[in-house]
């Protein structure tokens, strides 16, 4: 299938790029795929192309080469294949890009192409992801959501383990969603990237628990990406001068930092995730050093070692 599909946008890109009707052989040679070693292998295959494009809805025509329509070919006229002007205004430009990055399916955003079809430009802008990826997620949100507002117990998989959740909410963060509530193992609260879970199932009747009283979401979920996990570290990192502000601000509120005489700072923080801290680490390249525990500091030795 992977082979057909490339065939067909080899042959797309093709047909969109000539201004003139292309013959069979013009086609057989130039386009990446149809090296057949017999003309009957090649006809048969592009007979089923040509009906896969128009099936898809793409106006392939066959038109006369010459005027006196001798030799024809194939075209895609641009007028039947292009979308018309839908005659947006730029208020509505703008509400529509803010929606297509509001909510993500398959796993990525849609890109700024979409938007100059459209007659519009890209809106800029920096950071962190406006959207909420329900990309791997989708199929889950909406029984976790209803789970949530009956009050339901759900089982579910995660890290290849069986889990058995209250759940009291579900909050968007860094571009993921999370479900929060009490843990039937640990007898804790937990939370738990949606995408990563799967075999979700309800396990009981509705109003099975009552959610905590002033119980908050976002100050359960861990802040930083190092936070989310089942380790328990306690990782010391030295900060050069020239990054520590941007540490300090990355940092969560808990870390100890003490500030030397030259800007530099070191900072204690609990680690639960090691390959997520050791992602962060690398970005500050040789500013930043962990001084400890040192199965941490080795971990992060081999990562940098491997990667040259």
């Amino acid at each position: 299938m992977r082979k057909v599909i490339e065939r067909l946008l080899n042959l797309l890109a093709f047909l969109l790029t000539t201004e003139r009707p292309v013959t069979a052989d013009e086609i057989r040679a130039t386009v990446a795929g149809y090296d057949q070693s017999s003309d009957e292998a090649f006809r048969r295959m592009f007979e089923r192309d040509k009906d896969l494009l128009r099936q898809m809805g793409i106006p392939l025509e066959r038109n006369p080469t010459d005027a006196w329509e001798v030799e024809f070919g194939y075209v895609i006229p641009n007028d039947a294949y292009e979308m018309p002007d839908p005659g947006l205004t730029d208020e509505e430009r703008a509400a529509l890009w803010l929606a297509a990055q509001a909510v993500w399916l398959g796993g990525q955003p849609s890109g700024p192409d979409a938007v100059l079809k459209l007659g519009g430009s890209p809106m800029p802008g920096a950071g962190e992801p406006l959207a909420a990826n329900l990309g791997l997620a989708a199929d889950l949100l909406g029984d976790l959501f209803a789970a949530v507002s009956t009050r339901r117990t759900v089982r579910f998989a995660y890290r290849d383990k069986a889990r058995r959740l209250d759940p009291y909410g579900l909050v968007h963060q860094r571009g993921h969603w999370y479900v929060v509530g009490r843990d039937h193992q640990a007898d804790d609260i937990r939370s738990y990237r949606v995408d990563r879970a799967t075999a979700l199932e309800f396990a009981g009747e509705e109003h099975a628990f009552d959610r905590p009283s002033g119980f908050s979401v976002r100050e359960v979920l861990p802040k930083a990406p190092w936070e989310a996990g089942q380790e328990d570290l306690v990782a010391t990192v030295h900060f050069d001068q020239s990054v520590a502000w941007y540490a300090t601000h990355q940092l969560p509120g808990h870390a100890e930092i003490q500030e030397a005489a030259d800007g530099a700072i070191e900072a204690i923080m609990q680690v639960a995730n090691a390959e997520a801290f050791i992602g962060w680490m690398i970005g500050f390249e040789a500013s930043a050093e962990i001084l400890g525990p040192p199965a941490l500091r080795q971990a992060m030795i081999e990562r940098v070692a491997g990667s040259r």
